[in-house]
């Protein structure tokens, strides 16, 4: 096996004492390597595959760990790790770090359901009223008044406008345990404990992507093995308009699904494809809803299974933009 990276991480074990890792990196027909070794141990193999995207995802969500568990890299970069810093970026996830591990349960919880009850409402994500970050800081720093509320980073004064009231109202019912402003947060945080909390950011952002990188190889395989778009739903566990939003995503990858869209089409009439083809160059692929106004009666809506009917729209689609991008390059 041909070696394209090593590095040493040491971690001290206290009274003198180190204990020693090598991390490589190497390629062998083709085949892509990431092998962990420690003194006397059996040897770890973190990845052996193909793709170069999640072999390095899984090298940087398995470094990432042994750095958050004391382990220092004898050559800096591989994540381009940093030393905290005092810019205003280090001030800010200063902020998140204090707010994660200093929030209150009980106020945390009740922020939750407010945010819960304000999501249905207003039919979004809860995210977008309210992120768990954000969360954290309010519970955390507890603000009474609207000028502490404002100084919360991220609030703002549209989140203010929309929903400063009511959140005052909840925090109201808690102690302050700290003081506005927040200019205290940075020496209340220690080095270390700062720093471990930055490692563990980090192998949250990658597990998230090597997460990802799976669940596209899971889903490649499962195209070429044959399957349907129920039994991909089944295997990938994915909310079915979020397995098609991914294969619409694969598709402008410029990986070839034809043969799962023609699958999926087989029982859907010549006639019927021609007009959801027209309304798509009439009204626009942007949106499905025109498209689907513009090809089924309202009538026909009713009594016909409408998420099955956007499943053949966004089908329709990929071979519609497919074609236009076919054309351009053409030209």
């Amino acid at each position: 096996m041909q070696a394209v990276f090593v590095n040493t991480l040491e971690k001290q074990l206290g009274e003198g004492r180190v204990a020693q890792g090598r991390v490589s990196i190497g390629e062998e027909q083709g085949l892509w390597h990431v092998v962990w070794e420690e003194g006397d141990k059996e040897r770890e193999r973190w990845y052996a595959g193909t793709s170069w995207e999640e072999m390095l995802s899984t090298f940087r969500y398995s470094v990432a760990i042994k750095l958050g568990e004391g382990y220092v890299p004898v050559l800096d970069g591989m994540l381009e790790e940093r030393k905290p810093d005092r810019g205003m970026r280090g001030a800010l996830s200063r902020y998140h770090c204090y707010g994660e591990l200093h929030s209150d349960p009980e106020l945390f919880e009740a922020l939750r359901d407010w945010r819960r009850g304000r999501a249905i409402a207003e039919k979004k994500a809860a995210y977008v009223i309210a992120t768990n970050r954000m969360l954290w800081m309010l519970s955390a720093y507890v603000p009474h008044q609207e000028d502490e509320l404002l100084q919360i980073p991220g609030w703002g004064e549209n989140k203010h406008g929309l929903y400063g009231a009511e959140v005052l109202e909840i925090t109201r019912r808690y102690a302050q345990r700290t003081a506005f402003p927040l200019d205290w947060v940075a020496e209340a945080l220690d080095t270390d404990t700062y720093t471990q909390w930055m490692y563990r950011q980090k192998e949250m952002k990658f597990k998230g992507e090597l997460d990802r990188h799976q669940e596209k190889r899971r889903l490649l395989e499962g195209i070429q093995d044959g399957l349907s778009l129920a039994e991909l739903q089944q295997s990938t566990e994915l909310p079915r308009r979020e397995l098609l939003e991914r294969i619409e995503t694969l598709e402008a990858e410029g990986y070839d699904l034809e043969a799962l869209i023609e699958r999926e089409l087989a029982e859907v009439s010549q006639e019927e494809q021609q007009k959801i083809w027209q309304a798509l160059a009439s009204v626009g692929d942007r949106y499905l809803k025109p498209v689907l106004s513009e090809v089924y009666e309202e009538q026909e809506l009713k009594t016909r299974q409408v998420e099955v009917l956007y499943d053949r729209l966004r089908l329709m689609r990929i071979r519609y933009r497919r074609a236009g991008q076919s054309e351009s390059q053409a030209i």
